[in-house]
């Protein structure tokens, strides 16, 4: 049986997380150009064709379907190097087949989308696991990257405990964003159901957990630099993570006050994607520095 290297196997991993964030932005121009129920079936496109491009938006539509294979084979590829990698790393292989049934589980969600018409409810799923399979791809390639196994015996420093609280209330903001699209303009078919909720509510409430997850961030900015050793290892992905957190919040502002364009949501959904990497690597790199006792 041929084997791989580590090396050649951090490169599937990230293959993987590649196509896993690419595939959200697929998804997201399916929404936001109203091409949502351009296959009114599924799996086929319609009663009369498995495939069909015929209109524009079962084109945008049917492209994100066809999609979907490449990021299966680059899962698939991700499982059989995990078992062919030398030397072998259990942690990997769970990882690798977490993202066979993350996908698995968004083959079943997508078609559920569909069958419901666009039910706000199915849509938020269907967005949340992508987060999900994006969080587990990247956790899969950043451990590929270092031969030393995770660390779980011993106590937490004050940075793990704050890395922690921060991937919470991030995914706090992530999940009362998706509240905010399932109540706005966007809902991939000028037919399809909303939440209901008073828009400017629930931005509100998504505004107020993104400057608690900014203020955390801050937070661990302030006590990392008490330490030395902390703040060498941290100082690159925490100032990245403070980044991309600042730049989605004024992206998010921008659209609210000017209609929320489509253009705009779409940047807010790669600014998403990236949060949700930037805050992995921060946990995971967060475990990764010796705790002194």
């Amino acid at each position: 049986m041929r084997t791989i290297s580590p090396r050649s196997y951090s490169r599937l991993a990230m293959s993987a997380l590649v196509f896993l964030c690419v595939i959200v932005l697929t998804g997201a121009a399916v929404r936001l150009t109203g091409s949502g129920l351009g296959c009114e079936d599924w799996p086929r496109c319609n009663e009369e064709r498995f495939i069909d491009v015929s209109s524009t938006h079962g084109a945008i539509e049917q492209i994100n379907r066809l999609f979907t294979g490449l990021v299966a084979l680059s899962v698939i590829l991700a499982v059989l190097g995990a078992h062919r990698r030398v030397p072998h790393r259990p942690d990997l292989v769970r990882l690798a087949w977490g993202l066979v049934a993350g996908v698995v589980g968004q083959v079943v969600l997508g078609g559920i989308v569909v069958l419901t018409d666009l039910h706000p409810l199915a849509n938020q799923g269907h967005f949340l696991l992508s987060m999900v399979l994006v969080t587990n791809a990247t956790v899969l390639w950043v451990r590929s990257l270092d031969e030393r196994r995770p660390e779980r015996a011993g106590p937490r420093s004050v940075s793990q405990r704050l890395s922690l609280v921060a991937f919470v209330l991030g995914c706090v903001a992530l999940y009362t964003g998706t509240i905010v699209t399932g109540s706005g303009p966007h809902a991939g078919d000028e037919k399809a159901r909303r939440f209901g909720f008073d828009i400017s509510h629930v931005a509100r409430i998504h505004g107020i957990s993104v400057i608690l997850f900014l203020i955390v961030l801050l937070a661990i900015i302030v006590v990392i630099r008490r330490t030395r050793n902390e703040w060498a290892a941290m100082s690159g992905v925490l100032e990245a993570t403070m980044a991309v957190g600042v730049i989605q919040a004024a992206v998010g502002y921008t659209q609210y006050f000017n209609d929320i364009p489509a253009a705009l949501v779409a940047v807010h959904i790669v600014g998403a994607t990236a949060i949700m990497i930037a805050l992995t690597r921060l946990v995971t790199q967060a475990n990764r520095v010796p705790v002194r006792i």
